[in-house]
């Protein structure tokens, strides 16, 4: 039997009154904010905006690369989680201050012309015109960290509508050094360069009639000064004294002199430098390059920097555990001092795959990957899933090497 409970009145059968709640009058969230912050301390922070602003403190000439497969593009079953791959890593290439980054091929990316993006309007054909993400995984990576890593003012401009990008807005922001909003000031800024338009020739047709020669043209030309003008993202575009081709990405350095007052100059100048002036002058982490390698032999063989990579690291959960780098007899950690510093990650199948399937390496009678690195480390010991995917392994690498970069790169 189901007993139920009454709600009945009492048995003295009298009915309590009943008081109506008086309506809550509507609050302004907007006045409650401000006097919250009017009545902060001085010594209290602001929590409701960014305060982990990168500020430069000396130049450095040290680098940190990393190097993993486009395979991992290959594991993700569909478009968002691709995109959203190549956003994670992103991500952490931007926190870390990776200063390049090289896809090399582990020969694990079975590079097919089917593509499974049909309901997003993904074409079909295989080239690197149409959506690479199932038929070249390397490329795929390579084009969505390169446009991730350039300025948003700038992408327009550098990068034409492409299907690799249709979901590319769905990526966090990675929000860099050198990506300077409008109202912002910094003596370095990224820009592209556009075609400077050409001066009307009419007084050239008058002086012509009027008995002008072709001599004095020419002659009046070559003194004219050599400008091209370059869009910064500022309000008014920038010249410099070089003649650079249209649709250029430079690096612009302003004078000593300017500041943030000249903003809104019209007749603001600068001058090209390299891109890694930045980093070498005044400390300024300036972002990535990206590069491609054919094989794991060719990201060691065809390094930009001179003389190569002087410290590298192999991951592995076969590896040393990365603490012991930290372990020595006077307490100190045993790495050397380096100029150029490269971190690899393998793919699904880790670096001995990639090993096994280069050429180069298997005539020079080369099978474990752990000869081709100074340290062959193990990033997280005992780790409780099966596998450590590449995504998170990059932020387990680039946290547990932190400590190695910030004290042994030389400046």
């Amino acid at each position: 039997m189901i007993s139920t409970t009454s709600h009945a009145p009492a048995k003295s059968g009298k009915v309590l009154p009943t008081c109506p709640r008086p309506p809550f009058p509507p609050i302004d969230l907007t006045q409650k904010r401000k006097r919250e912050l009017d009545g902060q301390s001085k010594y209290e922070i602001d929590t409701s905006k960014p305060t982990a602003v990168f500020t430069p403190s000396e130049g450095r000439s040290y680098t940190l690369s990393v190097a993993l497969p486009g395979s991992i593009i290959a594991n993700a079953q569909s478009p968002e989680l691709k995109i959203a791959l190549a956003g994670q890593i992103a991500r952490a290439l931007a926190v870390f201050c990776v200063d390049e980054v090289v896809i090399f091929d582990d020969g694990q990316a079975e590079k097919t012309s089917k593509s499974h993006g049909t309901d997003f309007g993904y074409i079909h054909e295989v080239g690197r015109d149409s959506y690479t993400g199932y038929s070249d995984p390397n490329y795929f990576l390579m084009h969505m960290l390169s446009y991730l890593e350039t300025p948003p003012h700038l992408r327009k401009h550098l990068f034409p509508m492409h299907p690799n990008l249709k979901l590319a807005g769905t990526t966090p922001s990675l929000d860099m050094p050198h990506h300077l909003r409008a109202h912002e000031w910094c003596q370095y800024r990224e820009g592209v360069t556009i075609k400077t338009p050409q001066p009307s020739n009419g007084g050239t047709k008058a002086a012509e009639g009027q008995g002008g020669n072709r001599k004095s043209r020419k002659s009046d030309a070559e003194a004219s000064p050599v400008v091209t003008y370059v869009e910064s993202g500022l309000p008014h575009r920038v010249s410099v004294s070089t003649s650079i081709p249209p649709n250029t990405r430079v690096t612009l350095k302003f004078s000593d002199d300017k500041g943030s007052s000249d903003i809104a100059n019209p007749a603001l100048t600068a001058t090209a430098v390299a891109p890694t002036t930045p980093r070498e002058e005044a400390g300024y982490y300036w972002g990535y390059g990206v590069r491609s390698a054919s094989s794991i032999s060719a990201l060691l063989t065809e390094c930009p920097f001179d003389g190569g990579y002087d410290l590298t690291f192999g991951t592995s959960e076969r590896g040393i555990p990365i603490t012991t780098l930290r372990q020595s007899s006077s307490g100190h950690s045993s790495v050397p001092e380096f100029y150029h510093m490269l971190i690899a990650f393998g793919g699904v199948a880790g670096l001995e795959v990639a090993v096994k399937g280069d050429a180069e390496l298997t005539a020079m009678g080369v099978s474990e990957p752990k000869s081709l690195f100074d340290y062959w480390v193990d990033l997280c010991p005992g780790q409780g899933s099966r596998t450590i995917r590449t995504e998170e392994a990059i932020w387990l690498g680039l946290m547990g090497l932190r400590d190695v970069v910030v004290t042994k790169g030389r400046r």
